[in-house]
């Protein structure tokens, strides 16, 4: 039994990274700039938010929404 809980475990926390990688690259192609537009032309930096997207990609969501509907 333990093996089936340890799986499934796993099988969350992949399915948690591969919305997080997700979210985090449309946000990193579509939303970064309307979120924050001092980030105009700086991709260099881009790749570096892409861990801390993916970890936080619940409150990126949030934060991106919130920010779309105040602009609408």
């Amino acid at each position: 039994m333990p093996l089936a809980l340890a799986e499934i475990i796993v099988a969350l926390a992949t399915a948690y990274a591969a919305l997080g990688m997700a979210v985090a690259v449309a946000f990193l192609l579509l939303g970064l700039e309307r979120v924050d537009p001092a980030a105009r032309g700086a991709y260099a930096f881009r790749p570096l938010l892409l861990p801390g997207l993916v970890l936080l990609w619940p409150l990126v969501a949030w934060r991106w929404r919130v920010l779309a509907r105040a602009r609408a």
